[in-house]
């Protein structure tokens, strides 16, 4: 449908035909769920120097105690609002009433600004530095420069069209005497917005006097604007209700059907992707219709504030607006003021220095988040595993868990849907990936007893997310750079063999001293020290880096390799298996294709490989869903993938998080999603899902246990990558941990290998009651630099 024939087509459609196309488009564009922002309300002033005739909020000095509020009322307000859970401070005040009273402009010099704009823009910084709670502001008319001086402060803002038509404006009509509410100027407004780069709240009010086609053109004029700059998030539809002490007390409120009619035709307009909006206080007991006719979103709701625009009428409470919005058949979701899309460009639509809060409320999906959960600390709650239930899930999901489960091939849109999932979907997700589980890999829990062994923290490369390399520029960082030599290793493997382990890993940064021969001796190391210790190491980084350095093609080197030793490789470095963010992450690291051409090629060698995913950072579920696809893939080619990791981003001491710009680690709906659409995505090509609990706990690790994941991973000894990220859960997890921790949850304890294969009885007695490790020696790098000076100076 074309815009220029969108009116003629409208005008024909019977109004039920209207509302089954808007539907239509609006699960085409938001699936299931319905969204609202949790708020809080700061009416930072209540003078306007407009008259609007129905308006009840706008009043004069004579009838306030207080021409503004004080910085210490407002922060009063947004510190009740975050204690409630609040991550949304709307601003809302009347047209520069400056230009209008003395009082607001004698009440601005005392407080020491000379406009509304300036003190609006302070008391945001105030909001936003003191509480991190994200303003949005509805100042009215604003410049082009005004709106560039506030998005340094706000990552959205609003301003209502309501109508477009001259006619309100003439006298004895609601917009009379009005000068910011004439229709050129309030266009010229979001027009303004659009050049500012303003993630744009606006909308009609219906009710006021106005025809279907002044509607129409409204909605044309706004649809106009956002052709030319797409900065238009959000398209209130709000119905006009009569107000007592107003000159249109006696005016009748618009029928229910031309609300209907106009969401319906918004969204015929606007399509799928746009955001529509209707005020669920203003409509009680009608919200099945309003979603019905095409609306995804209900606005912000305040669980502690009035609306002071239409305090007649109180917000719903949330349980209620929860349990309605599911009588329909949809999820009530979180969202922030600032919309998803906008948060994916962040670059272009938020001010730089609004990244970092937007992304610490942000989850993958540009959502908010809902849970206080961190990966790799153990001060944190982890919320409960997710239960069976009866609840019917939406069709369309369980059409395709079933998919999954008969092991054919999702699509990345359907991939993508299971990671959507949320409340009683995503409890279905997680049971449905369980099934599967049970069904794959029966009712033990696998582990290995293992050592981790990384030899240098020192690199070449500067991965940005990483905070276990050590160099100048990291000197902040937990932990001082260092080497291990030979001896030291083999030190280790021969106390880790003792201790019951059957495998070392072994993996660090690339440190400039090495090339190929340094991980063929630390085979070589390895294996001397203990002939049958398996030798899982390096990763297809290190693999490319020893390969390039002696000159040989990657099979060739990787013949040396498993001659050498090497059992296994770890497929680390995979992160996110999509350019995209790679080259955002890491970019001097090897792409995705050169990931994939090291684990295949190693494949086709004989050496089999796990597989990984690193995500909580500045990822989509898009991102997670080619990943995920391009394991497939590559497993469907070569078979020889043992077990899939996802791997959650521990931010805390993250140079990309310090600097602002990732979310800080995935929340734990995602972590348990990215464990359970692994088994259901990968299925039937990698059997393995196995859980890190050094990065989500005990708890945690055994919650995944009951949503598809089928291994605990390796008992460690020495863990030091997520330690040196801020991970607080310790460094090894002995065997007599690993079976209470799966005994717990009803399930039986199994010993493997790195093959997965069963382990020797002498050995696995070996792993309980195993004496202290002896303290490790990490040799330092400065240490190391002196001894190769000393033997230059020896050599001359």
């Amino acid at each position: 449908m074309t815009r220029s024939g969108t009116p003629q087509q409208i005008s024909t459609l019977p109004l039920n035909k209207l509302i089954e196309s808007a539907a239509g488009l609006r699960d085409q564009g938001w699936g299931r769920q319905v969204s609202y922002s949790r708020k809080v309300f700061i009416p930072l002033t209540e003078l306007c120097r407009d008259v609007c005739h129905y308006c009840t909020y706008a009043k004069t000095p004579k009838h306030l105690k207080q021409v503004y509020l004080s910085p210490e009322q407002v922060l009063a307000i947004a510190q009740a609002g975050k204690a409630q859970g609040c991550k949304e401070a709307l601003f809302t005040l009347g047209d520069k009433p400056e230009l209008r009273y003395k009082a607001a402009r004698d009440a601005l010099t005392e407080l020491g600004y000379t406009s509304t704009v300036d003190y609006l823009q302070a008391m945001a910084e105030l909001v936003l530095t003191k509480t991190g709670l994200l303003p949005h502001l509805n100042p009215g008319i604003l410049s082009l420069d005004e709106y560039r001086q506030l998005r340094t402060v706000a990552p959205s803002m609003g301003i209502m069209l309501e109508s477009s038509s001259e006619r309100l404006c003439q006298r004895d009509m609601p917009h009379f005497g009005s000068p910011d509410k004439q229709p050129d100027v309030r266009i010229e407004a979001i027009a303004n917005a659009g050049k500012a780069k303003v993630p744009l709240t606006t909308g009609i009010l219906i009710g006021i006097g106005e025809t279907r086609d002044e509607r129409l053109e409204s909605l044309l004029a706004i649809e106009a604007q956002h052709q030319l700059y797409g900065h238009i998030q959000e398209l209130i539809i709000q119905n006009f209700v009569p107000k007592t002490d107003t000159k249109m007390h006696a005016m009748p409120i618009p029928d229910f059907n031309e609300l209907l009619w106009t969401i319906a035709t918004a969204r015929l307009i606007f399509g799928p992707e746009m955001s529509i909006q209707a005020p669920p206080n203003l409509n009680k007991g009608r919200l099945k219709q309003l979603i019905n006719a095409g609306i995804n979103d209900w606005g912000g709701v305040s669980p502690i504030t009035p609306d002071h625009v239409n305090p007649e009428s109180p917000w719903p409470e949330l349980k209620v607006l929860t349990e309605e919005t599911a009588t329909a058949g949809y999820q009530l979701t979180e969202r922030l003021t600032v919309y998803p899309w906008f948060i994916e460009h962040r670059d272009t639509w938020l001010n730089r220095n609004l990244i970092k809060p937007v992304l610490q409320h942000a989850d993958s999906s540009g959502l908010a988040r809902t849970d206080e959960w961190t990966a790799g600390d153990r001060l944190s709650n982890t919320p409960a595993s997710a239960k069976h239930n009866n609840q019917l899930t939406h069709t369309s999901l369980a059409t395709l868990t079933d998919k999954a489960s008969q092991g054919e091939l999702l699509t990345e849109n359907e991939v993508i849907r299971l990671f959507s999932a949320r409340g009683d979907d995503f409890t279905h997700v997680c049971n449905a990936a369980d099934l599967l589980r049970h069904k794959v890999a029966g009712d033990d829990i696998t582990y290995v007893v293992n050592r981790n062994i990384n030899y240098t923290n020192m690199c070449t490369y500067r991965c940005r997310f990483c905070a276990f390399s050590k160099g100048k520029g990291h000197e902040r960082l937990r932990g001082k750079p260092y080497l291990l030599d030979m001896g030291e290793i083999a030190r280790r493997t021969e106390e880790a063999w003792q201790r019951g382990a059957t495998e070392v890993c072994l993996q660090g940064g690339i440190h400039p001293s090495f090339d190929g021969n340094t991980y063929l001796d630390i085979c070589h190391t390895v294996k001397e020290a203990v002939p049958d210790m398996h030798v899982h190491a390096f990763s297809p980084l290190e693999i490319t880096h020893g390969a390039k350095t002696l000159n040989l093609s990657l099979a060739t080197y990787l013949q040396k390799l498993k001659a050498a030793g090497l059992g296994t490789l770890p497929g680390t470095a995979a992160e996110i298996l999509d350019d995209s963010v790679r080259t955002r992450l890491c970019a001097d690291k090897i792409n995705t294709q050169q990931w994939i051409e090291v684990i295949s090629t190693a494949h086709e060698v004989g050496l089999k490989t796990t597989s990984t995913i690193m995500f909580g950072h500045i990822e989509t579920p898009s991102n997670w869903a080619r990943h995920l696809l391009t394991l497939h893939s590559l497993q469907e080619r070569t078979g020889g993938i043992t077990e899939f990791v996802p791997l959650p981003f521990v931010h805390m001491e993250a140079p990309m998080y310090l600097r602002g710009e990732t979310r800080p680690g995935p929340t734990w709906r995602e972590v348990m999603l990215m464990h359970a659409v692994g088994r259901l995505a990968l299925h039937p090509v990698i059997p393995n899902i196995q859980v890190s609990w050094v990065k989500l706990g005990r708890q945690g690790a055994a919650n995944c246990l009951n949503a598809g994941a089928n291994d605990l991973g390796g008992t460690l000894m020495n863990e030091s990558i997520s330690r040196a990220a801020g991970a607080d859960h310790g460094q090894e997890m002995p065997p007599e941990e690993m079976d209470s921790l799966i005994n717990s949850i009803g399930r039986q304890s199994r010993h493997r290998n790195t093959l997965y294969e069963n382990v020797a009885a002498e050995q696995i007695d070996k792993g309980y009651n195993a004496r202290e490790l002896q303290p490790i020696k990490n040799r330092p790098a400065s240490e190391l630099k002196k001894q190769l000076k000393n033997e230059l100076k020896k050599a001359s």
